[in-house]
């Protein structure tokens, strides 16, 4: 944990799994599959932006971000 895609990441997975945590009660609304494309998607950004892969990685830190929430919409029901 050196660098700020290692942080970054961790962080955003660790919401991934609070998520999935959180959905699998009750009905479920989204697919497995979903947050395994997420969570390679956060460990690629990490590897990239750690070999130096600067421009690529954030690009994919934000391809990653934005499939997150139009799909699986982690806002969805906050009214706050």
């Amino acid at each position: 944990m050196t660098t700020v895609y290692d942080w970054t990441t961790m962080i955003v997975f660790a919401g991934l799994v609070v998520l999935f945590l959180q959905r699998s009660q009750g009905e479920a609304r989204d697919h497995l599959w979903h947050y395994l494309v997420a969570a390679v998607g956060c460990a690629g950004t990490n590897y990239l932006g750690n070999e130096g892969y600067h421009l690529v990685a954030i690009a994919a830190g934000i391809a990653t971000l934005a499939f997150i929430f139009i799909v699986l919409r982690p806002l969805d029901g906050f009214h706050g």
